[in-house]
């Protein structure tokens, strides 16, 4: 792997939607304050979709 580059993670997936909340500050889930990488995809998703939309 080429020093400074990361793995990239598939656009819409589990990796990628975490990326992108951690870009908006979002390490923890706002309500249970547990690391979000302990959730499952579609509470990940739904999450990302919330912060967005708030966003906007």
């Amino acid at each position: 792997m080429v020093k400074g580059r990361r793995k990239m993670a598939y656009q819409f997936s589990k990796g990628w939607y975490l990326r992108e909340l951690k870009k908006m500050g979002i390490n923890y889930h706002p309500q249970d304050k547990r690391k979000l990488e302990n959730y499952k995809t579609y509470v990940v998703r739904n999450l990302y979709f919330q912060m967005v939309d708030r966003n906007k």
